[in-house]
């Protein structure tokens, strides 16, 4: 495709579940740059330091651009022929439990919908499922149980109106930085908001916090159900609301007041003045938002949790009003289109139920299906199971990378490659989970892509292409509707682009509705390409015209909580009436729950202590993520700016643990289960709970040695939602003992490294490596020789064998292929340094003696560890900033940058600021 002028392309980020407008702008050359869309209302503007570095990430180095069959390139008609037939057979002779779809928030609800078409509605079984079982199936099944739907109830307006937010197990700073960005500019506006975080870790999030609870894991179930009954016992109830509009508040209260504030001490590790304060301070604070995310959904109690969450908001009548509400953030950008089109194991499409009679013959009835599915299919962690045992024998993985992120993703590897037939449909080459494929599917980017995407606020977005398809590449829409074709079911799948697919969603939502479900997205049943190619985010719901609003709110009783609690019809559609009532986008205020009577329903719970720690393995592992990279680096390892502010696994030890495991700062230490090990880099912080580890679960075999981390996590999940337990995993630590340590920048990347521990990362002109050997007797120019992959280079060396010191330097030309630096321990060499010489010339002695020497010249200070990322920014520079007068983070900002586009990295700077105050005041 020529370009023949600049022009600029409204779509949305492809990270988390905030689901930030973007502003693609394409140069006429070419060139693509990024910047947050003013006007999107997630956002306004703004984007964290992964979609500010999203034009990085699009280049087509390492993507699969042609369909493969037993890794020989192979033709579209060849693979999808291979595919449908061996569908067929297997189902024929196995029946339809014998296959399954594996699938991902990733994917664009177009390419879901039609994927969970195809399996329960024409193959007739319900086993599909999704990573997003990982990331929010406890806050499905709690919200089910509560409102007897999947709905989140307010919207992110409600972050800046609340006087009091309370994050549990929510590391917003984080992993949601735009929505942590939105509640630090309410609060400075109105320096009375109070913010509570509850979690095992004193995460970046606490920078902003008015209160920290480093609660024990799995204790939230006792926190809040403590909360309950506090607030029963100094009258903090809504009485007038749990009569009109619960049931099951006696039998709640009553579990509740079991457990006095000693036994909510006891099972929480929090103090009996903690837990005062902050019941005291939810029971006097009407508007109260509690934002929730993966330390509540990735835990055995995982429901249990959500629903005692919900227990105190319904308690309070504290739902569905401006500043007022349980608030489930997700972690995908499309987890909750996903969940609209009936994407995971239990769940029909537009929020309806399979385990409902009436409501699968509705689906399969507008669908004119052969079959419609009976029962839940097998959900994540069972589904893989099955494969390892053999009742599932063929598989479809689309857009995820289970071999690192399932839990026991050992096991889950070995089930993989035993199994008779296995598709990945992906964008790259290689990763862990396409080596075992029998059929590699090409599909299309980000960026390539056309579609939409459903946010944590429940706001439609559109994803639009601005490049286009590379190779042989296509929509994963496309790849389902083929093979759905060769399967005998062209009819039903006759869809031309995303646009006539979203209106078939649309209407299936609207079908037979008549207010009785939450999910209706009818107004758009009659979209043509071209209204869909200029939709503007919505919320829903967005009923047709004359829609009857829900049952109890016919005579007009519907009640209007704010100016910005409604909104008219989205937008003027062709082919569709305009014009009505305007809708509530906050649910529940005056109840009208989805149950059978429209109450909510309190869920009567009763805490358990779960003790998983063992002599063997005393310590409790914490999973989770770090601020630039995302899930399994498939995308941020692209970028080298993302890989400056942490470039290697890692885990975090409290100095006492450290010091009684015989562990120090920047150690290799080996982190073991019952499952396997990894070997990751240490980081000794007063922010980890004492007892307890956390490392990040990004890392796999194309960038670390042995730094898979979901090797070690259990399968062991909860029993409502299927959700695994990722955050609480007995575990024990030993220190590595590195007869040598390396740091090495090359060109190149390496093909191989014989290294007992390595992890890769990009820098600018190349790669940086960090590396360990149980030895010190390696032929060290030997091993720079196969690194750099440079037989022609010039070599220049420095070797100290007394002091385990050797430093290797390669030229080609004026140009550096690449440096390794040995040391007996942690090397102590400028990274950032380093990795800037790939980019510079070198053409005098001196300059390459320089390098060898492991060290900037005067004219060159080194910048230090990288802290933001968005400017590049390094620790060293925000100290010397500090030295020089800078006293608060904007006068940071103001110096030098930092800080000022996502603000993620705020937090570090302040910590850098106050360390500066410490250091002058001693």
């Amino acid at each position: 495709m020529e370009i023949d002028a600049a022009r600029e392309v409204r779509t949305t980020c492809p990270y988390c579940g905030v689901g930030c407008g973007v502003l693609a702008k394409i140069a006429a050359d070419g060139q693509v740059s990024v910047r947050g869309d003013p006007d999107h209302p997630a956002n306004f503007g703004r984007l964290c330091s992964k979609g500010s570095a999203l034009a990085e990430t699009i280049d087509l180095d390492g993507r699969l651009l042609h369909p493969q069959i037993h890794d020989r390139p192979a033709g579209w008609n060849e693979a999808l022929d291979l595919v449908a037939s061996t569908f067929q057979h297997t189902i024929a002779e196995h029946g339809p439990d014998a296959v399954a779809f594996y699938v991902s928030g990733q994917l664009l609800t177009e390419d879901y919908y039609l994927a969970n078409k195809l399996m329960k509605g024409f193959i007739g079984s319900a086993n599909i499922d999704t990573n997003s079982r990982l990331c929010m199936a406890s806050s499905v099944a709690g919200h089910r149980r509560a409102f007897g739907s999947d709905t989140v109830p307010g919207t992110y307006e409600d972050l800046e109106l609340a006087d009091l937010i309370v994050l549990v197990g929510s590391n917003l700073a984080w992993c949601h930085p735009v929505l942590y960005q939105r509640i630090a500019a309410a609060r400075e506006k109105r320096p009375e908001m109070k913010i509570v975080l509850v979690d095992p870790r004193r995460t970046m999030t606490s920078d902003i916090a008015d209160m920290h609870l480093a609660i024990a894991p799995d204790g939230d179930v006792a926190l809040f159900t403590g909360l309950l009954a506090w607030l029963g016992q100094y009258n903090a109830l809504d009485p007038a609301y749990i009569t009109a509009h619960t049931a099951g508040f006696g039998q709640a209260l009553f579990a509740a007041s079991t457990l006095d504030l000693a036994g909510v001490a006891a099972a929480t590790g929090l103090s009996e003045d903690e837990l005062s304060r902050f019941y005291s301070l939810f029971a006097r604070t009407e508007k109260t938002v509690t934002v929730y995310s993966q330390g509540v959904n990735q835990s055995s109690q995982g429901t249990d949790k959500v629903n005692a969450i919900i227990n105190c908001h319904l308690a309070t009548g504290r739902i569905g009003k401006p500043g007022a509400g349980p608030f489930s953030v997700t972690g995908q950008p499309n987890a909750m289109g996903g969940r609209e089109v009936g994407g995971m194991a239990n769940m029909l499409a537009a929020h309806m139920e399979i385990e409902n009679p009436g409501h699968r013959e509705r689906v399969q009835r507008f669908w004119k299906a052969p079959a419609i599915a009976g029962k839940p299919g097998l959900k994540a962690v069972e589904m893989f199971k099955a494969v390892a045992d053999g009742r599932i024998k063929a598989m479809w993985i689309m857009a995820t990378n289970p071999v690192d992120s399932m839990p026991d993703a050992g096991a889950v590897e070995a089930a993989i490659k035993a199994c008779p037939f296995v598709v990945v449909s992906d964008v790259l080459a290689k990763t862990d989970t396409i080596r075992h494929a029998h059929v590699g599917l090409p599909a299309t980017a980000w960026g390539e892509k056309d579609g939409t995407v459903t946010n944590s606020e429940r706001r439609i977005s559109r994803q639009r292409a601005f490049l286009p398809a590379p190779g042989e590449a296509r929509p994963d829409w496309w790849i389902i509707a083929e093979v759905a074709r060769r399967m005998g079911f062209g009819e039903a799948f006759a869809r031309e682009s995303a646009a006539g697919i979203f209106a078939e969603h649309a209407a299936l939502s609207g079908f037979e509705n008549d207010g009785e479900r939450d999910f209706d997205i009818g107004a758009y049943a009659a979209i043509d390409v071209e209204d869909y190619e200029g939709l503007a985010p919505f919320h829903w719901p967005a009923p047709s015209p004359g829609t009857p609003l829900r049952p109890a709110e016919r005579g007009g009783h519907a009640r209007r909580q704010s100016e910005n609690d409604v909104q008219a019809d989205p937008q003027p559609r062709k082919n569709t009436q305009s014009g009505h009532a305007p809708i509530t986008t906050r649910f529940f205020a005056d109840g009208n729950f989805y149950t059978p009577d429209r109450k909510a329903r309190f869920i009567a719970l009763r805490p358990t202590v779960e003790t998983r720690i063992t002599a063997a393995f005393p310590l409790v592992l914490n999973t989770g993520r770090i601020r630039d990279h995302w899930h399994t680096m498939t995308r941020t390892g692209k970028s080298p700016r993302l890989s400056q502010h942490i470039a290697e696994p890692f885990v975090e030890i409290h100095p006492e643990d450290a010091q009684r495991y015989g562990i120090g700062d920047a150690d290799i230490a080996r982190v073991w289960t019952p499952r396997g090990e990894v070997l990751v880099r240490v980081l000794v912080t007063t922010r980890q709970r004492p007892g307890s580890l956390f490392a990040p679960m990004h890392w796999t075999d194309q960038f670390a040695a042995r730094g898979r981390l979901d090797t070690l996590t259990a399968s062991l999940a909860d029993p409502v939602s299927g959700q695994p337990a990722l955050k609480h995993v007995a575990a024990r630590i030993e220190k590595f003992t590195a007869g040598a340590f390396g740091f090495a920048v090359t060109r190149k990347r390496p093909v191989t490294m014989a290294a007992d521990y390595w992890a890769i990362a990009r820098c600018r002109g190349g790669w940086r490596v960090e590396l360990a050997f149980a030895n010190d007797d390696a032929d060290w120019p030997a091993f720079a020789g196969s690194l750099f992959d440079a037989a022609d280079a010039e070599m220049l060396a420095y070797h100290d064998r007394d002091a385990g010191q050797h430093r290797i330097a390669a030229f080609q030309g004026e140009q550096l292929a690449g440096a390794l630096f040995v040391a007996p321990g942690p090397v102590a060499v400028s990274r950032g340094w380093a990795a800037e010489q790939l980019g510079e010339v070198h053409a005098s002695q001196r300059e390459r003696f320089r390098i060898v020497a492991g060290r900037a010249g005067a004219d060159r200070p080194d910048a230090g560890a990288t802290v933001c990322s968005c400017f590049s920014v390094g620790a060293n520079q925000i100290v010397a900033a500090v030295a020089a007068g800078c006293a608060s983070v904007e006068a940071i900002g103001a110096a030098l940058k930092a800080g000022t586009n996502c603000g993620s990295c705020r937090s570090e700077i302040r910590a850098i600021i106050e360390t500066g105050r410490v250091q002058a005041a001693e």
